[in-house]
């Protein structure tokens, strides 16, 4: 795995000196490696990855809840199937589908014809969940997934015909994939990024947890802290230079922190003869 360092709009006043941090894969590196390193797919062909704050459910400790089950009762309505992508028939109606929903959720012009071509066809989508309504078969729904078993599967991107959204078929398909692919061994779900209150939907499940910048975490009090730091008009600092943090969730220093969770960088000695900040490392 190769890291990439891009920046960001700097807040100066703070020192506050953000980089976007982007990973490539290396030969014999398969995305698992990525997923479980907190990266997603910034690219369709999975060639680059983006560190982020994001949900995954480990599906070894999900057991559904009542509510889990009362979203999987609406199978009376609905009837979903995960398909591998070669046995799925993509036709100009299911595109048709996914455009209309493109519109209502995301705005004009986000998802074009084209791009929802690639997206149904490229490397990360492996499967597709497909949904009908019982009575008539008519398609409702279609989410892509990346699966890579027994240790990853990612549900990226989810589209439906919005007049059924009162029924809740977009957290019925959701609930479905994350039932259907614990049921069948998978180890972690990837359900996507949470920057806002309107993501905490993906964290209805026994076993989720959120990516925090250098671990895992389970603890959903740890997350609604971060969103709620997020609508600050100011930020004063770096999360973990912030004592309340480190007194809640982690760590007392940035030292104990930096033993258990930092990425270790081996440098090359000065006598190679380059400056490792300026120039790439030789081959």
């Amino acid at each position: 795995m190769k890291l990439l360092f891009s920046e960001a709009r700097p807040d100066y006043d703070h020192y506050i000196f953000p980089y976007a941090v982007w990973a490539f894969p290396e030969p014999g590196e398969t995305p698992a490696a990525f997923f479980a390193a907190g990266f997603l797919p910034s690219s369709r062909q999975l060639d680059r990855f983006y560190l982020c704050r994001q949900i995954r459910v480990d599906l070894t400790r999900y057991r559904p809840s009542s509510e889990n089950r009362r979203i999987l009762r609406r199978a009376e309505l609905f009837d979903a199937e995960l398909l591998p992508r070669s046995r799925f028939d993509w036709t100009p109606g299911h595109r048709e589908l996914c455009r209309r929903y493109a519109e209502t959720r995301f705005g004009p012009g986000r998802m074009t014809p084209e791009r929802l071509d690639e997206l149904f066809h490229c490397p990360m989508t492996t499967h597709v969940l497909h949904v009908r309504l019982r009575n008539g078969q008519q398609t409702v729904g279609l989410a892509t997934l990346y699966l890579e078993p027994p240790l990853v599967a990612y549900y990226s991107y989810a589209f439906y015909e919005w007049e059924w959204r009162k029924a809740q078929l977009g957290m019925f398909m959701m609930t479905h994939a994350v039932d259907t692919l614990a049921r069948a061994g998978l180890r972690h779900l990837h359900l996507g990024t949470c920057y806002s209150a309107r993501a905490l939907y993906k964290t209805q499940f026994a076993g989720v947890q959120f990516f925090n910048g250098f671990r895992w975490s389970d603890n959903l009090d740890e997350l609604h802290h971060l969103l709620e730091r997020d609508r600050r008009p100011v930020l004063e600092g770096h999360l973990l230079e912030s004592p309340d943090y480190r007194e809640r969730f982690g760590p007392d220093t940035l030292a104990d922190l930096a033993e258990r969770w930092g990425i270790t960088v081996r440098s090359v000695p000065a006598a190679a003869g380059y400056d490792s900040a300026t120039e790439p490392a030789p081959h």
